[in-house]
């Protein structure tokens, strides 16, 4: 079945989707303030890191990537459906980026850092995902998880600080 919209059109509506300080990464981030942990998103390490993390926490030499379902392609997860035009195309580029991380996740961790990822779909339950995050980060015993997550204000930024 072809598309309904032309490919320039097409074009045009992919290019707005955010692929930086989307609102999955700055649920983590604030997530992991609140945890006591401390980062950086726009440092050096981010740009030079392979894989470029959405998060880098050198002190514990930890990144962390905040990975949307869909394009990453969640094992089992609902959202990582894949479209039924063009599905020749989808199937090679979703491959592609599968084995991008695959080899990004390796170089990181022959470097020496801690890798975890966080899919879009974990960040439904907080608890699950700060449990997750405390227990695969070096850390001191100053972080412990608080009591109700769920009651917090999570987004401690805006987009307008990273220039959006």
């Amino acid at each position: 079945m072809p598309d309904k919209i032309s490919k320039l059109h097409r074009s045009w509506v992919m290019s707005r989707i955010p692929n930086k300080h989307t609102r999955p990464e700055l649920v983590t981030r604030s997530l992991l303030h609140h945890l006591g942990f401390r980062f950086t998103v726009n440092g050096p390490k981010n740009r030079q890191l392979p894989g470029k993390p959405d998060i880098v926490l050198p002190k514990q030499k930890t990144v962390v990537f905040v990975h949307g379902c869909f394009w990453h392609r969640h094992p089992n997860c609902k959202t990582a459906t894949t479209p039924k035009t063009n599905k020749d195309y989808w199937l090679k580029k979703f491959a592609r980026n599968v084995e991008r991380d695959r080899q990004n996740i390796q170089a990181l961790e022959d470097l020496g850092w801690q890798v975890v990822v966080i899919w879009e779909c974990e960040l439904k339950n907080l608890d699950t995902v700060a449990s997750n995050l405390i227990s695969r980060m070096p850390r001191s015993s100053k972080y412990d998880l608080p009591e109700e997550l769920n009651d917090l204000a999570l987004v401690a930024e805006q987009r307008s600080q990273y220039g959006h």
